[in-house]
């Protein structure tokens, strides 16, 4: 099969210095003597990525995901090993790279077509259709220096779709836009999946990987940790990173499964994979718990669970507002609630103060995968409202299988009820 990216044993190390005079030194002695130590992003990385194959990195930070992919872009060079890229690549990597903050978003729309071979001429078919998409107004026609962090991004994932790539690289940088706007580039991401543009995607929603990806690689300390299928990678890293969270939970807060007391406040937030809101107060800690006040590990069918969202004012809240949104393994909204919609009227959160609300929802019995938790406070009312904290997937946990099959994605309470029997004589009436 036609490999588009082959790596083989690639290695990547930086220079390490415990200070500028450090370097001198080192230049000074015509590298004879060692003044550095070496810090090994990435170690003995070998895999392939075959045409039109959707192929996800996911790790913790500082694991080697942005090193490895600025090589695929030809950004960096490897210490050690080869690596191959077949194709035109567009990287949509660290925010606005590639861009020159002096010139306007149009002169950098060119210049990127530009680098990557494509003539004015082409750039003016093109250039209508990344404007529209970037929906940045005038800005266009500014510097790039004048752009907020949201604006960048738009532009530089408007030119990287554009341009026919036949490879797309795309580290986090989804992670910075608006709702709104992710969720375009979502539904273009699947687009050029569908159109066979190969894509080396990296992000730390893991209900965006399992969406896209064909094959997953989660990367350890620059080493491969595991490498296949996307569902069975994903779900070994969420293991490890569970059980990670839980290693320092006993350290710090009481363990996993030990009682909490009604009105105890919970601090931890296992993963954040997108955070937005004014700020005027914020998520402190989510956690789901038995009826009995055991801390879960997993959820079951057919059960109570107590999902339990801790927030502190950072301002005065006239009209506070606390809920969760529950989403499926595609990241899809499967269902959410807050307490207005439930009728509980919150008092006034005066700044400084905190505030912890269990949610008891009866678990439906739904299909044995991950689901996760986005916890939110806001300031208004059901209509008229203003987010004020609201973090992507907070918590995941896994579904465990129901005792009877799922058909589809739940099953939802049925009585069934055997009215008449026809018979082949009164059939014939």
């Amino acid at each position: 099969m036609n490999r588009a990216v082959e790596f083989s044993r690639v290695s990547k190390s930086y220079s390490i210095y415990a200070s500028p005079g450090d370097r001198l030194k080192e230049l000074a002695t015509f590298n004879q003597r060692s003044f550095h130590r070496d810090y090994w992003a990435l170690r003995d990385i070998s895999f392939e990525v075959n045409r039109g194959e959707t192929f996800c990195i996911v790790g913790e930070n500082g694991c080697g995901k942005s090193t490895l992919l600025q090589i695929c872009a030809g950004i960096l060079q490897p210490t050690s090993g080869t690596a191959n890229v077949q194709g035109r690549v567009a990287a949509l990597l660290e925010l606005g790279s590639g861009f020159n903050p002096e010139f306007s978003g149009k002169d950098n729309v060119y210049l990127n077509g530009a680098i990557l071979g494509l003539s004015a001429k082409d750039m003016d078919h093109r250039f209508a259709e990344i404007e529209a998409f970037a929906e940045i107004g005038d800005f266009i026609h500014q510097p790039v220096k004048t752009y907020s962090s949201g604006m960048t991004v738009r532009l530089a994932f408007a030119v990287a779709i554009h341009l026919d790539p036949e490879i797309l690289l795309v580290d986090e940088a989804l992670s910075v836009g608006d709702v709104y706007f992710r969720q375009r580039c979502m539904r273009k991401v699947h687009e050029l999946r569908s159109r066979g543009v190969t894509i080396l995607f990296v992000s730390h929603s893991t209900g965006d990987v399992k969406a896209i990806g064909d094959r997953a690689m989660w990367l350890n300390h620059g080493r491969i940790e595991a490498i296949g299928k996307t569902d069975i990678v994903v779900s070994k890293y969420l293991a490890a990173m569970a059980q990670k969270d839980a290693s320092y939970q006993e350290h710090e807060i009481p363990e996993a499964g030990e009682y909490r007391g009604p009105d105890e406040i919970v601090t931890e937030i296992p993963n954040i994979d997108h955070r937005f809101g004014d700020g005027r107060a914020e998520i402190l800690g989510i956690a789901a718990y038995s009826e009995a006040g055991k801390q879960l590990s997993e959820l079951s069918p057919s059960t109570t669970v107590v999902v339990r969202i801790s927030v502190r004012a950072k301002k005065n809240l006239d009209r506070p507002i606390v809920g969760f949104m529950f989403r499926n393994n595609l990241g899809v909204d499967f269902a959410g609630t807050n307490t207005a919609r439930e009728g509980y009227v919150l008092p006034p959160l005066p700044e400084g103060e905190v505030c912890t609300v269990d949610f008891y929802i009866e678990m439906p019995e739904l299909y044995a995968s991950t689901f996760s938790f986005s916890p939110a406070v806001a300031d208004g009312t059901l209509e008229h409202y203003v987010m004020c904290d609201w973090i992507d997937n907070a918590l995941a946990l896994q579904m465990s299988k129901a005792a009877a099959p799922i058909y589809g994605q739940f099953h939802f309470p049925c009585r069934i009820e055997i009215n008449s029997r026809i018979g082949a004589g009164a059939a014939s009436l």
